[in-house]
């Protein structure tokens, strides 16, 4: 695609510079609405004598920023918004989550559900196909899910699944596969029984660990996810055309798609750039249609400024930003240490001074769109006496003369703006208010969060974007040591909670049951939160049809050129 339907930018971002766009630019995150471009004046006393050409039908290829290299590109492996990314619009579930956020047949043409909500019975589409041309089948989809809760195959997500009879069990060893209740009757039939009933089931299905595998593929070839190539087989509106590791991916429209009639792009084309100056400046020369989130990020620096002249995008967002504690090291395994670390930060300063994107303060960990308390949350902000009491206590509690004999602590996080600017803001607090030094350690991504699986960390960012619209989803991460819970922490108290949860039909009880379990994680403080985060992004108006969700998932495939 060329630069002529980009050509808006280059008349919006001059007015930007002039402003004191105080950023370095150098070559290649959220917003109400991006400037349109302006008027060319026309000069006094001029008429215009010849017709207007007639409209470029504008090239259907989206450029865009994939801030990171993938995790994997497997769907039972991911847990990365980046891999993520790519695998909702290269594959498809059962159900397929609409604009307005509500789940939509997708591979399922039809979904019939007992009245107890116990068993789906799912069709699959006629002509439904993996991108090689093969038929989807129920087969896949029984395959698949198997496949992730085969706890051999090391699927973090595993646990989303447990919502299925036996799947749990299943996972543990203590039943067998044959058992889960997951049965492809034919290759067009699937019937799903569930523990428990589940309102947001069909929620789950389009989430990318209910999606199918091609059972053929997978059998012949285990490495199948790894490289862009034939073995790469999905089902979804876009297929992966090519993959060039750390550098770029891109994706071409798949012909087999059921509903591709309605697939308007022709390509996507995905940058590999860890760094968002960079990644503006290909905006603003036209070399993208996309800056900032959900796959990429906006230059601090440039907020207020991009913000001042419309040209920024920001929605609200079902996320938490928070540091987590290795709560097996010392000296972060004593409660009142962990809570002093949390209360002695100002999120009001960080939200206000350096994220600058509309975010909201969190002192809880499930956002308020779930939990509308939460918007006032669960411990005061910038609680600094009550932090050094409870330091003081900690200390004393673990034979620590004072600060000074604390062990040498680490503040890690990944290789970014924003990250670096939120670290350097917490150890100046921690150094002001509790008088600790604390060294920080910065890692590109995939290491980085190699080193946060296996506990190699003391305090680290991370944070949590919803996958489905419930608390649960915020809650369940901390039910046991194992799968996206890397602090170390459980309770069987709070375990305890969450499966009382799932038993409960009314609403209301269920809710009360939920919030005594967020107060318990809150008060044990494996995690500190620090805000409810936003969707940020500048792109070209002339793009229309993306789908962000209130989850923050990004879909492409009703997007179009103007």
């Amino acid at each position: 695609m060329g630069k002529s339907h980009n050509a808006w930018w280059n008349k919006t971002i001059k007015a930007v510079l002039v402003a004191g766009l105080s950023v370095s630019l150098a070559a290649c995150g959220q917003t109400n609405e991006a400037a349109k471009p302006a008027e060319q004046p026309q000069a006094p006393g001029t008429t215009t004598t010849e017709p207007a050409p007639a409209a470029k039908t504008p090239d259907q290829v989206l450029r865009l920023n994939n801030f990171t290299e993938p995790l994997s590109l497997h769907p039972g492996l991911i847990t990365d918004v980046w891999s993520s990314n790519v695998i909702f619009q290269t594959f498809e579930g059962l159900t397929r989550t609409d604009k307005d956020g509500v789940p939509q047949p997708a591979i399922a043409s039809e979904i019939k559900a007992s009245d107890d909500l116990l068993t789906y019975t799912f069709t699959i589409r006629n002509n439904a196909k993996w991108s090689n041309g093969d038929p989807v089948t129920a087969h896949d989809f029984e395959n698949a899910w198997k496949w992730v809760l085969d706890a051999k195959n090391g699927s973090e997500y595993a646990y989303q699944l447990f919502y299925v009879k036996n799947a749990e069990a299943a996972f543990s060893g203590k039943a067998k596969p044959e058992d889960i209740g997951v049965k492809a009757t034919d290759d067009k039939t699937l019937v799903v029984t569930l523990e428990n009933p589940t309102p947001f089931f069909l929620e789950l299905t389009a989430f990318y660990s209910y999606f199918p595998l091609n059972t053929k593929v997978v059998s012949a070839n285990p490495d199948w996810a790894k490289e862009a190539g034939p073995n790469y087989t999905s089902n979804g509106p876009f297929k992966l055309a090519q993959w060039e590791h750390k550098t770029k991916l891109v994706l071409e429209k798949n012909e087999h798609y059921w509903d591709a009639q309605n697939v308007k792009l022709s390509k996507i084309e995905m940058n590999i750039i860890n760094d968002a100056n960079t990644e503006l400046s290909m905006l603003e020369n036209g070399d993208l249609d996309w800056a900032g989130a959900p796959t990429g990020n906006v230059p601090l620096d440039a907020m207020e400024t991009l913000k001042e002249k419309g040209l920024l995008e920001i929605t609200p967002k079902a996320g938490t930003y928070w540091y987590e504690f290795n709560t097996e090291q010392k000296p972060f395994n004593n409660k009142k240490i962990r809570q002093a670390f949390a209360y002695a930060i100002s999120r009001k300063d960080i939200v206000d001074n350096v994220t600058q994107g509309g975010e909201l303060v969190a002192t809880a960990i499930v956002p308020p769109t779930m939990f509308a308390e939460n918007e006032k949350g669960l411990f005061v902000d910038n609680d600094v006496e009550k932090a050094k009491q409870l330091l003081a206590e900690g200390m004393k509690e673990e034979g620590y003369a004072g600060v000074e004999a604390l062990p040498p602590i680490t503040l890690s996080y990944n290789t970014e703006e924003a990250q670096t600017k939120i670290a350097q803001a917490v150890q100046d607090m921690w150094q002001k208010n509790l008088g600790v030094h604390v060294k920080l350690e910065n890692q590109e991504w995939n290491v980085y969060y190699e080193n946060i699986k296996n506990g190699k960390y003391q305090v680290a960012r991370m944070g949590w974007t919803g996958d489905f619209n419930d608390p649960i989803n915020f809650l369940e991460i901390f039910r046991t040591k194992e799968g996206n819970n890397h602090t170390g922490w459980e309770k069987k108290e709070f375990a305890d909670l969450l499966a009382a949860s799932s038993k409960e039909g009314d609403a209301a009880k269920r809710k009360a049951i939920l919030q005594q379990a967020e107060k318990l994680l809150v008060d044990d403080m494996p995690v500190i939160p620090f805000y409810f985060k936003s969707t940020v992004y500048a792109k070209n108006p002339n793009l229309k049809g993306v789908v962000i969700s209130g989850l923050g998932n990004v879909q492409y495939k009703w997007a179009y050129f103007e």
